[in-house]
């Protein structure tokens, strides 16, 4: 398996359970799709352990307000909904863009940086133009210096998918030993 992750924050993103292109050799663009998760009472540690006797008696867990729905890539990687105008992500990208660079630097080289620098101003701006599709998500820790996932909709209104900056994404390959 693999795992992708913040190459500043280390929060995971998503994994390759996904199906993903990659969009502009800029963006991972990643298939999602919108669940309903039961996190019922077999799901819940709610501190006690059931009873022995398990008889006719016992009434339970409630648990019809223990459904949570959203896409899929959001709830399995537990990424945290933030939210920008215009304005304030423009000032978030410009910050993130030179902490990136600078990452990209330090783990990639110069010339990967580089290829990054010439390839975003054209991305960026098609994100912008878009802006008003886009619901925003930060990894788990939510630290505001991290990398913002952007989640749109399919042409059909119901199929989310998500994009995630390729270069400022960490591979992580997990083998089952």
């Amino acid at each position: 398996m693999i795992v992708f992750k913040d190459l500043i924050t280390g929060d995971e993103l998503f994994t390759d359970s996904y199906q993903f292109t990659i969009k502009d050799d800029f963006f991972y663009e990643v298939e999602g799709k919108t669940v309903t998760l039961d996190k019922g009472a077999g799901n819940i540690d709610i501190g006690a352990n059931p009873s022995a006797e398990g008889g006719e008696g016992d009434e339970g867990v409630d648990d019809s307000g223990n459904k949570v729905s959203g896409c899929n890539i959001v709830l399995a990687s537990n990424l945290q909904p933030t939210q920008f105008d215009k304005k304030s992500y423009q000032s978030y990208i410009k910050d993130y863009m030179k902490a990136l660079k600078a990452k990209i630097t330090e783990v990639k080289g110069q010339e990967a940086a580089d290829a990054f620098v010439k390839k975003a101003p054209a991305c960026i701006k098609e994100v912008l133009g878009n802006f008003k599709n886009f619901e925003f998500f930060l990894g788990e820790s939510q630290n505001p210096d991290g990398h913002v996932a952007l989640l749109d909709y399919r042409e059909d209104g119901i199929t989310p998918y998500m994009l995630f900056l390729k270069d400022g994404i960490e591979e992580i390959k997990y083998v089952r030993l």
